[in-house]
């Protein structure tokens, strides 16, 4: 049983959820130079971060306020990666950033032409999306499947180790002052004058002005708690990774039927290819999505799914080993945006969740918004369609 604490009055923000959006909120609020407490209800990095596979993306993302968000937390990740570096020491794992690039392909002729449509409609906004000939995308990928139909490479797509990089920045906001209480999990708001002033926990209460909600597939919960119910759901994903291996895969390659996959609302199961190699010498593929709850159950005929569709990009991969499956469960809202910002039913609430499969490449953008929210200062990016009086959300809680 963890000890009772009172931090009355001690902080000026209070960040819920210590993954990687939590993790890069409350770097990004130390820095600032305010006093952050980050409140996590099991061991730090523990879930959705812990169970993704690390992707930075713009190739996933059509026209719209999320893909601008995407490219902004592109054009800062290298700078980030090199302040972490230098922050945390030469002791601390590398974070493995890696700019490795993305390849797209059609695995069907009637695939081949929508594909090239939305990447058509991508560069239009700034992507660097690049119509690739058969050739040279086996030039990208030796080991492809020579009877793809179409393919786009995208230069900008990165990667990193998802739970070294939110440890980072943790480390990195400790060291600006940040404190961190996990295994303490938030039973209530603590309501002065209108305004929620600070949360009641498990451990005990906390005081400050400002509580960031980031808890990810739990922020639904933690904002009722709170006094203020959020539309965000749970949508679970599998992965499977097999035994190590010469590297036979150089980019992060996925099927045309991904970015479909990602933007549908329905609860169903529904896989997609997505396939990238490691440091470590393993293949990671995914990816499934599916609404049941917090259910953990394994289900065989969804991995089945995973590898028939992983045969259809790389064949080799037909003679490999599976060494595991994870499961993780991603925050899922139903107009598939984040939301991001003070809560005008709550004062002192803000949000930073919703972000389902990309809160690890977005969490750079979502605290740079969430800081220059809180400072009052110009914003990198319009906040207006993350927030969470938006139209569709009200929709959704009507």
């Amino acid at each position: 049983m963890p000890e009772t604490f009172d931090e009355r009055g001690a902080f000026d923000a209070i960040v819920i959820g210590a993954g990687i959006v939590g993790a890069a909120c409350a770097r990004a609020l130390a820095r600032t130079g305010r006093t952050v407490c980050v409140i996590e209800k099991n061991s730090a990095v523990s879930a959705t971060t812990a169970h993704g596979e690390g992707n930075l993306l713009v190739s996933d993302k059509g026209p719209g306020p999320e893909l601008t968000l995407a490219l902004h937390a592109r054009s800062r990740w290298d700078e980030i990666t090199a302040q972490l570096r230098e922050e945390c020491g030469p002791h601390f794992p590398d974070i493995e950033f890696e700019a490795k690039g993305g390849l797209v392909v059609a695995t069907t002729p009637e695939g081949a032409e929508p594909l090239r449509a939305f990447a058509a409609t991508q560069r239009a906004e700034g992507v660097a999306a690049q119509d690739v000939t058969i050739a040279e995308a086996l030039e990208l990928e030796p080991w492809l499947n020579r009877e793809i139909t179409a393919a786009v490479y995208y230069p900008q797509d990165a990667q990193v180790e998802p739970v070294i990089a939110a440890e980072a920045m943790l480390r990195s906001a400790r060291l600006a002052g940040a404190v961190v209480h996990t295994h303490t999990e938030v039973i209530g708001g603590i309501h002065e004058h209108g305004r929620l002033a600070g949360i009641r926990t498990t451990r005990g209460e906390i005081h400050a002005g400002m509580i960031v909600n980031a808890a990810g597939p739990w922020s639904g919960a933690v904002a009722t708690a709170l006094g203020a119910p959020l539309d965000v759901r749970p949508r679970r994903g599998m992965v499977l990774v097999t035994t190590r291996m010469p590297q036979r895969v150089f980019h992060k390659v996925y099927d045309a039927d991904y970015v479909g996959a990602t933007q549908s609302a329905d609860a169903d199961l529904q896989t997609s290819s997505v396939i990238e190699s490691t440091r470590g010498g393993t293949v990671l593929i995914g990816s499934s999505r599916e609404q049941v709850g917090f259910d953990t159950a394994l289900r065989v005929e969804v991995l089945h799914a995973l590898a028939a569709k992983a045969l259809r990009i790389f064949p080799f991969l037909a003679g490999t080993a599976v060494m595991r499956t994870y499961r993780g469960f991603r925050p899922y809202v139903p107009d598939h945006l984040p939301v991001i910002g003070e809560d005008p039913r709550l004062p002192g609430l803000w949000h930073a969740t919703g972000h389902e499969g990309a809160g690890i490449g977005l969490s750079i953008s979502t605290a740079d918004l969430i800081a220059t929210l809180a400072d009052g200062a110009p914003t990198p990016v319009d906040p207006d369609p993350f927030r969470v009086g938006r139209p569709a959300l009200l929709r959704e809680a009507a």
